[in-house]
């Protein structure tokens, strides 16, 4: 069988990363950042600044997921990541608009393309999200997000961030799933890698037009969005 034929055959459940996968973190924070940065009189381009601070979570996320110790909340680690984007900067701050700021995540919007696509793959699959949020930041989006999951999961559960292994285990145990009849779909690389390496299947949505990289754990299906995914598994 070929690898459509296969995850249409044995997949019952669509796990989802949520920020920059369903939503758009990218343009959402560059949005509520930019005008105050603007405030701030920073002439420089919100967009990049709000890379800096994603990439920078990511890292720090990764320390905190190889540490061994107690979880970091997602939002903490949101914290210290702005904070230090914006020291580095050279922007004066208070940690009071630093949380704020933290904050626009559980507002972030769904891209164009997510809610219809989701509504039709509903039709034939179970919908989870599986995500590195905090659980009351997931609480807080699912107003935003047009569309109703089954389970919306949070890493904490697992008390590790994405990839460990831990989270793609304890997010099949919650929707009571051998990892081979779940079909993971993330924008990020990364993602797509732990959720293969933990025995699922895994969707590349290929929204930046960036290679996958040379991993041993490549993904089933690669789409450019979430319409491409629903029409391939239609």
């Amino acid at each position: 069988m070929t690898a459509i034929e296969t995850i249409r055959h044995d997949v019952r459940i669509c796990m989802f990363d949520l920020y920059g996968t369903v939503v758009d973190m990218q343009g959402g924070l560059t949005r509520a950042a930019a005008p105050y940065l603007k405030a701030k009189g920073w002439a420089g381009d919100p967009s990049r600044l709000v890379t800096w601070w994603r990439r920078t979570h990511f890292e720090n996320s990764m320390i905190d997921a190889l540490l061994g110790r107690t979880h970091i909340p997602y939002r903490e680690i949101g914290r210290i990541s702005l904070a230090y984007t914006l020291e580095r900067a050279g922007i004066p701050h208070t940690q009071e608009e630093v949380r704020s700021l933290v904050a626009e995540i559980e507002r972030l919007q769904p891209f164009p393309d997510a809610v219809a696509a989701l509504a039709r793959l509903k039709k034939k699959y179970r919908l989870a999200i599986l995500s590195n949020g905090d659980p009351d930041m997931l609480g807080a989006i699912k107003p935003h997000l047009g569309i109703a999951f089954d389970r919306m999961i949070s890493v904490a559960e697992a008390g590790s961030f994405k990839p460990h292994a831990a989270a793609y285990r304890k997010a099949a145990e919650i929707v009571a799933a051998r990892p081979e009849e779940i079909l993971f779909v993330a924008n990020h690389a990364f993602d797509c890698v732990g959720a293969k390496a933990s025995g699922m299947r895994a969707a590349f949505v290929d929204r930046r037009k960036r290679p996958f990289g040379d991993w041993p754990y490549q993904p089933d299906l690669v789409v450019s969005d979430l319409k491409e995914l629903a029409d391939q598994l239609g």
